[in-house]
């Protein structure tokens, strides 16, 4: 049986442009290793949303090729000078924030009708939203911590918002729709909220101010498969030791900014009904792929529903890999199904009446 033809998706007009990079290295060498199974066409999105095909997914470099997405029934990719095409069976997105995580991508994958790894339009557009995110897992009975929400297309009453603030010190402020804890701020200080706002609202047009949890710990799990069948990891743990939360520069940029620990220090009660509300978060906004839903934890117990990444990080070092390994399931056999899944999803598409005449 000839080898299933992969585009691997990377980098694109994104502040997480660098932490989709290191991902899609991870996914592109573990699929590029099953010779017999897969051809991988590593694709490099550049800063301005240029595309080009390298030969070894990384960083830009002034050898990769230009290419452009095609909509024509035998080709998917050619090169921009018109030399070659590639008709690929497969996209894989390894792309993470705006403009690639919200639904952008997924609705340009779909216009070119080819199947491709992940959540769909709507879930993904769901999913990158903190708000819509939040209302759906309160609609589940997961609870939320409390929050406001500001945006920079409206006034707001920001004595009311003080006086909000006021009573519930630290908080956090973020942007709605971005990850990677990029623009996030924590405030401990009334003076602090107003440029914690402004940072926040450079990034996105509207911003979530949440009460923060004493001593919270962060406690994530995984999910992949569809509606009917939902696998959900072990739990694990993230403490940031380079800076007061978990933060970006605690992600990515300081060496050893955060330990992990993988299956986390919770009784087998409360990880089985966190996992439980995994499942149930990722199918209330229709899940179809993969994701990683996000817990704070307060000092007795309770948790809240922080967030869900329909895209996590998926290299080596990233949470999504080592909860499923720690649940005895091979890296490897989750592309794999995650494969499979975006080729069944697509032909049941398909197979939808498109006309009534």
């Amino acid at each position: 049986m000839a080898a299933t033809k992969i585009i691997v998706l990377y980098g694109g007009k994104s502040t997480e442009h660098e932490v989709s990079v290191h991902s899609a290295q991870t996914v592109c060498r573990v699929l590029a290793a099953q010779t017999t199974k897969y051809q991988i066409y590593p694709v490099f999105i550049s800063k301005d949303g240029y595309w080009f095909l390298q030969k070894t997914c990384g960083p830009q470099t002034p050898a990769d090729i230009p290419v452009t997405p095609v909509l024509c029934p035998d080709k998917t990719l050619q090169a921009v000078d018109g030399s070659f095409s590639i008709k690929a069976d497969v996209v894989f997105p390894v792309v993470h924030g705006t403009n690639c995580e919200d639904g952008t991508l997924q609705g340009f994958l779909e216009t070119l009708n080819i199947p491709y790894v992940g959540c769909g339009v709507l879930t993904s557009a769901v999913g990158m939203d903190k708000e819509l995110t939040k209302l759906l897992a309160r609609e589940a009975g997961i609870a939320i911590t409390p929050y406001q929400k500001v945006s920079r297309l409206e006034k707001y009453d920001k004595e009311k918002l003080a006086a909000w603030v006021q009573e519930r010190l630290p908080v956090f402020v973020k942007p709605v729709r971005l990850g990677s804890s990029v623009g996030v701020s924590k405030v401990t200080h009334l003076d602090q909220l107003e440029k914690a706002i402004e940072d926040a609202l450079k990034f996105d047009t509207d911003a979530l101010i949440e009460q923060g949890i004493d001593h919270a710990r962060e406690i994530f799990c995984a999910v992949y498969g569809q509606t009917s069948r939902v696998v959900a990891s072990a739990c694990g743990e993230l403490r940031t030791v380079a800076g007061e939360f978990f933060d970006y520069n605690a992600k990515y940029i300081v060496a050893g900014g955060c330990e992990t620990q993988v299956p986390a220090k919770i009784s087998a009660q409360t990880e089985q009904k966190m996992r439980k509300d995994a499942q149930a978060i990722f199918r209330m906004i229709q899940g179809q792929g993969l994701a990683r839903v996000d817990f704070l934890m307060d000092a007795t117990g309770k948790y809240y529903m922080s967030e869900i990444n329909t895209i996590p990080g998926m290299s080596e070092t990233s949470l999504f890999p080592q909860l499923f390994e720690a649940s005895g399931v091979r890296y490897e056999q989750i592309l794999d199904e995650l494969i499979e899944l975006a080729q069944q999803v697509y032909h049941q598409k398909q197979s939808l009446v498109t006309s009534h005449i």
